[in-house]
């Protein structure tokens, strides 16, 4: 790329953000910071009206808008493969909201790019998806206004292995899509810690009016995530009564379950897990009546603390 085309580029990028900082741009271009200070000086002496604050980054003066811009034709080819993946892979207010935006795209096309998406609109195909995951009208749309507006959301939630809805009070930090499904991390009120949710199992939803309380971003959350998977998987040994494992079979195997022995009135199983602290203690308390823990201690430990902490919040609404 020439010093024309780039510095170009970086105005539209500088209109593209309420605030670009510089080492954004040298990424961006591959160039050193002292490339790209000389380029905003040529922009200023151009008499681009921008303002710069150290540490921050640059921004253009709030009103100036550059005219229309021109795309190249590998653009343009972009913008009707984008749609294509648009239509299979999001809700129904997230097509209509990017359809209109690409509306506003092609009308400053010039006619030779916008024959080129009519020419090339039957010949780009994504297939459907090995599931029929259909997801809700509008989920996608509110969740990304959350995060963008930073709300809670309430929703009706199907979890996997139940046959009822429940209710929940979540804080979105961001949304992926990951095995042809779509899901979202969230800080759930009902669980009092963060949780992933699989869009198509939302029922129902609707943005509320609830600020969000200061929360990691999704890039943090997944990086911490990652760090904790690293870490050595613990051994655990449960002996579970006969009568309820036939209830907990299916939901063992999110858990880390990799073998088991059947006795006469029990079932001792292994587990191999990550979750020794929150996901796996949570599970098991809901059948601990039934089940002994043979390994380890700081299962125990962990199991007596949430309780504890339930007894105090019962006894306590209990006053009330």
């Amino acid at each position: 790329m020439n010093r024309f085309d780039r510095i170009t580029a970086i105005l539209i990028q500088l209109q593209s953000r309420k605030v670009v900082k510089a080492q954004d741009i040298a990424d961006r271009f591959d160039i050193s910071l002292r490339t790209v200070y000389r380029d905003i000086r040529t922009l200023e002496e151009a008499g681009i009206p921008l303002y710069g604050e150290a540490g921050v980054g640059y921004s253009l003066v709030d009103g100036y808008r550059l005219p229309p811009v021109m795309f190249t034709p590998e653009e343009a080819i972009a913008f009707v493969t984008a749609e294509k993946l648009m239509e299979k892979f999001s809700d129904t207010a997230l097509q209509n909201n990017f359809a209109s935006a690409l509306y506003k795209v092609k009308a400053v096309l010039r006619n030779t790019e916008k024959q080129l998406l009519e020419n090339l609109d039957g010949h780009i195909e994504v297939n459907d998806r090995k599931h029929n995951n259909k997801l809700p009208i509008n989920t996608l749309d509110v969740l990304l206004k959350a995060i963008a507006d930073k709300k809670a959301v309430q929703m009706e939630y199907r979890a996997v292995g139940r046959n009822d809805d429940s209710n929940r009070l979540i804080e979105p930090i961001g949304i992926f899509h990951e095995n042809e499904n779509w899901y979202t991390i969230a800080y759930c009120h009902l669980r009092e810690s963060y949780r992933q949710f699989r869009i198509d199992r939302v029922k129902n939803i609707a943005l509320t009016q609830q600020d969000q309380q200061e929360r990691t971003s999704l890039k943090e959350y997944r990086e911490k995530e990652q760090v904790y998977c690293n870490q050595e998987v613990q051994k655990v040994v449960l002996r579970v009564d006969k009568k309820i494992v036939p209830y907990i079979q299916n939901q063992r195997h999110y858990y880390g379950f990799v073998s088991e022995e059947i006795y006469d009135d029990y079932v001792e199983m292994v587990f191999l897990t990550h979750h020794i602290h929150e996901g796996l203690p949570r599970w098991i308390i809901m059948f601990a009546d039934s089940a002994e823990i043979i390994e380890p201690q700081s299962l125990k430990d962990r199991i007596i603390e949430l309780l504890e902490k339930i007894s105090k919040k019962m006894k306590l609404s209990k006053s009330y």
